[in-house]
């Protein structure tokens, strides 16, 4: 019966249960497991000639280095952005900071600040403009519906006592510009970066001038998402010296917002992609301070706080994205190993060992008895003969594996030992 002496087979009967426990704790903590990231998340950005557009542009050139693809969708603005987010329309979006209305319940959540975001009035220089109530009657382009520069400067002028009127004109971008100069309003708003074409065009312009916000720090105690900014003298144009003296101006700052069901893997990647783009600064931003967990149109992400303060995944710094990300999510079954596996190990071999000699050791509790019985003279001599000639035969029987059968061979030479012991003559 040589298949009874195969180690594996006595080996399955002892192993075969801890494996089947292991397995079923696998099978346990799989479920456990989160989701793979998507890899196509779409964006809503703005206008494809905007500021928002471009950069989300840049994004999608990192993440598609990563294998994610940053479907981009344009837009009147940030209004529609979140519209679009609630919807569930889209997954990510760039918003400007105060298009929410205060109290509001958000629902959705920021990734960051990334830029600031200047809030420029341009008006003829034959309107007299030196605040915002001086615009009371006058022809405005304020962005289209939907835009964050309608929702932002219509919340000012309210502020100011203006009313929403008839002359305030769905105008942005080109279309203000052209406004402006052909003198069909009478001042626009726009916010864009201080880097646009558009404004060194219009600060350029000799009919046109730049209000000064000279209660800039009023309204950035009003609006906590407001920051007050210096537009410094030169900046746009040092041989014109344009502006010519330094100028307050209100910001915004573009946020990254997402639905709060975004993949924690992808809002890593997406924030290291904003970092790559922003880091670097600008006419208002310092070298490294954006993106930024502050100026937040928004709730910041829990998973986003822990990027701002820990920086990227250890394994996204030294993996690809997809290998980063599975491993990230199987590390959920190092618990069945820890607690499992890795005792069962050390375990077993010891079980496997002592369930091999329990099968010889039991034998000498009854030679032991035949000794102790013989002695006392309760069982006559033919009566332990019988005993160990019947031990004997059921030894013959026992079946280990050979790396045991040393063990059973001494066994049948003490039975023969006792014999002789107690039977000297035979």
């Amino acid at each position: 019966m040589p298949n009874d002496r195969n180690p594996i087979k006595h080996q399955l009967k002892i192993y075969g249960p801890a494996a089947l426990l292991v397995i079923a704790a696998f099978f346990i903590a799989f479920q456990f497991i989160k989701p793979a990231p998507p890899d196509r998340v779409v964006m809503a950005t703005g206008d494809v000639d905007g500021a928002y557009h471009h950069f989300a542009r840049g994004y999608a050139e990192i993440l598609a280095r990563e294998g994610v693809t940053l479907e981009l969708r344009p837009t009147a603005g940030s209004v529609e952005n979140v519209e679009l987010l609630r919807a569930g329309e889209v997954s990510l979006a760039m918003v400007q900071g105060g298009v929410e209305e205060p109290g509001s319940e958000p629902g959705l959540v920021s990734l960051g600040s990334v830029y600031y975001e200047p809030l420029w009035l341009f008006h003829r220089r034959d309107v007299d403009v030196r605040h915002l109530r001086d615009l009371r009657g006058r022809r405005l382009a304020m962005g289209p519906e939907g835009s964050g520069t309608r929702a932002l400067a219509s919340g000012l002028l309210r502020d100011n006592g203006l009313a929403d009127s008839a002359a305030w004109l769905g105008l942005g971008g080109q279309a203000a510009l052209r406004a402006l100069l052909d003198g069909d309003v009478d001042a626009a708003f726009f916010v864009i970066s201080a880097e646009s074409e558009l404004v060194s065009r219009l600060l350029h312009h000799p009919e046109i001038a730049l209000m000064e916000f000279v209660r800039a720090e009023a309204y950035t105690r009003r609006y906590r998402f407001l920051n007050s900014l210096e537009l410094p003298e030169g900046v746009v144009d040092l041989a014109k010296n344009i502006p010519d003296r330094e100028m307050r101006l209100l910001a915004t700052a573009a946020n990254l917002v997402s639905d709060p069901d975004l993949h924690p893997a992808l809002i890593d990647l997406i924030l290291q992609a904003a970092d790559d783009a922003h880091s670097g600064g600008g006419w208002f931003e310092g070298q490294d301070e954006f993106p930024m967990p502050g100026l937040l149109a928004f709730p910041l992400s829990t998973h986003a706080a822990r990027y701002y303060k820990h920086g990227p995944p250890f394994l996204q710094r030294y993996l690809p994205f997809w290998a980063a990300s599975l491993l990230d999510r199987l590390k959920v079954l190092l618990l069945p190993m820890v607690v499992l596996l890795l005792p069962l190990i050390k375990v077993m071999p010891p079980i496997y060992n002592w369930r091999m000699r329990a099968r010889i050791y039991r034998w000498y509790g009854e030679l032991e008895q035949a000794e102790e019985q013989f002695a006392a003279g309760q069982v006559p001599l033919t009566g332990i003969h019988e005993q160990l000639d019947r031990v004997d035969r059921e030894v013959q029987h026992v079946k280990v594996p050979l790396s045991f059968t040393n063990q059973l061979y001494h066994l049948r030479q003490h039975i023969d030992l006792v014999r002789r012991r107690i039977d000297p003559g035979r």
